[in-house]
């Protein structure tokens, strides 16, 4: 296991966000400041894939630790996620919106 992988436990453990949780937070509230593509910025700042990226996120959107560090803003990326859901499954069923 590596270290920053275990520090993802302690902070998970101790109901308190790990410092590139605090950083993924910081960086949604404000992502369209970067030049260039989301992914790029990703790969540049946390150095790892987006896939990887959003697979965290959705951790932290779950996360009520991440609900009381920064309510409105994992309130609307619950919104966003929930949306971007129903459209998916709209679009396979052949429904429209």
């Amino acid at each position: 296991m590596n270290v920053a992988h275990e520090q993802e436990h302690v902070g998970a453990a101790t109901g308190s966000l790990s410092e590139r949780d605090r950083e993924i937070i910081a960086f949604e509230r404000q992502w369209w400041k970067y030049a260039g593509a989301k992914e790029q910025a990703i790969r540049e700042l946390f150095d790892m894939s987006a896939t990887r990226y959003y697979q965290v996120l959705n951790g932290l959107i779950d996360s009520p630790v991440a609900l009381e560090a920064d309510p409105m803003l994992i309130k609307r990326l619950r919104r966003l996620r929930a949306s971007r859901q129903r459209a998916r499954s709209a679009r396979r069923l052949g429904i429209q919106l």
